[in-house]
């Protein structure tokens, strides 16, 4: 499958990566990174706070999934870097230019490799929006998590799937 994610160990970190070659330029897909109208389109959560080094977040999701959650804004750097701490784990979106467009990378770094493939499973899924939000085209097709997350669990081993889903949230898309 294209546009897998990957696993990597480092120190006693688990880091979760994917990289994306976007056809768009660095503004537009920091855009899409960071404003609420498009975060809607591909992200789990609203973002709530300033979008500034250090500032406080909250992440609440639209339709009452699971619970809000509070995080911390590491860096803003527009339109290059934006990182933060959502919930436990810490999300690091990189925007490079490039001839095409955008060379995108996600890096969500856990501290446990038990909710790797969950994780994985979850990005890949809203990464797949992220293409339609860009495109500004209607979504249609979506795999599942749960198709997702059999992929992963066989990519990354067993080890890297002893912790399911967030409670209160369904196996599938």
């Amino acid at each position: 499958m294209e546009n897998e994610g990957t696993l990597a160990q480092i120190g006693d970190q688990w880091h979760v990566r994917f990289t994306r070659a976007l056809p768009h330029p660095p503004e537009k897909v920091w855009r899409a990174l960071t404003e609420p109208e498009h975060l809607a389109g591909w992200f789990p959560t609203e973002i709530i706070g300033e979008r500034a080094d250090g500032a406080a977040l909250r992440f609440e999701f639209r339709d009452g999934e699971g619970p809000g959650f509070d995080g911390t804004m590491i860096t803003c750097d527009p339109p290059r870097v934006l990182e933060f701490f959502w919930g436990e784990d810490r999300l690091r979106f990189e925007l490079e230019p490039t001839d095409e467009g955008t060379m995108l990378t996600l890096t969500d770094t856990l501290e446990e490799l038990g909710k790797a493939a969950r994780d994985a499973a979850g990005w890949h899924y809203c990464l797949h929006r992220f293409d339609f939000v860009l495109d500004g085209r209607p979504r249609k097709g979506d795999d599942s998590w749960k198709q997702l997350n059999d992929m992963y669990i066989e990519r990354f081993g067993p080890a890297a799937s002893t912790i399911g889903p967030p409670e209160g949230q369904p196996e599938t898309s």
